[in-house]
Order: C-alpha cells, then structure tokens, then sequence
C-alpha cells in the first residue's frame, strides 16, 4: 500500500473527503518526521513507536579496493518497534492460516 492508496482507505473508512485524508497522511509524516530531527519519539499506543537511533561510527573496506580502509561515520536512522497488539494482531493473523489436523482426521487413523 502506497501513500495514495493509504488516503483513499482512510477517506472510505472515516467518510472524509480524499483531498482531507491526503493531508491527514501528509500531516502525520510531517509531525513524525519533525518529532524525530528533534529526538523525540512517537509513540502510538497499541501500533508502535517511531524514533531516531544514532548508529555508531566504525571502519569498512573499499569494495572497489579491498585492501583499502574506509571511515564509516556514525549516522541517525529511524527506528520503529512494533506495539503489543500489533504483535499479536499479526501472530492470530499467521496462526489461523495454520490447519490443523484432529486424532480422528490424521490419515494413519483410517486404517
């Protein structure tokens, strides 16, 4: 799902116009975004939080040169953590495709 098709679902789901859901999207990426240069996070009860992570500085090789030594500078990503019942949304999700077979429908039963 892109941003554009994110909108359309959020206008069908809450009745508002798509042009009204376009900015709510582009609102939340925009606070996000800010939340996170600032070093703060966002934190969605039950989705999940969004922050910076600064990842660390360290030394890699030159893949056109193998024998040559690069300094990779340390940088800020953006993280995210995935909520409770986000988790388990996806767990119940993965858990009802499984089937499962009863003592009286296992094949070596029929025998």
């Amino acid at each position: 799902m892109n941003k554009a098709a994110l909108a359309q679902a959020i206008a069908d789901k809450t009745g508002a116009s798509k042009k009204d859901a376009e900015d709510m999207v582009g609102a939340f990426v925009e606070i996000t975004t800010s939340q996170l240069q600032n070093g703060d996070t966002v934190n969605i009860a039950g989705f999940g939080q969004f922050s910076a992570k600064t990842r660390a500085g360290r030394i890699g090789v030159n893949p056109q040169k193998p024998s040559e030594k690069i300094t990779i500078p340390p940088v800020t990503v953006p993280k995210f953590k995935a909520g409770k019942a986000l988790k388990d949304s996806l767990k119940g999700k993965r858990d009802s495709k499984k089937q499962t077979i009863s003592s009286t429908q296992a094949p070596w039963n029929q025998i």
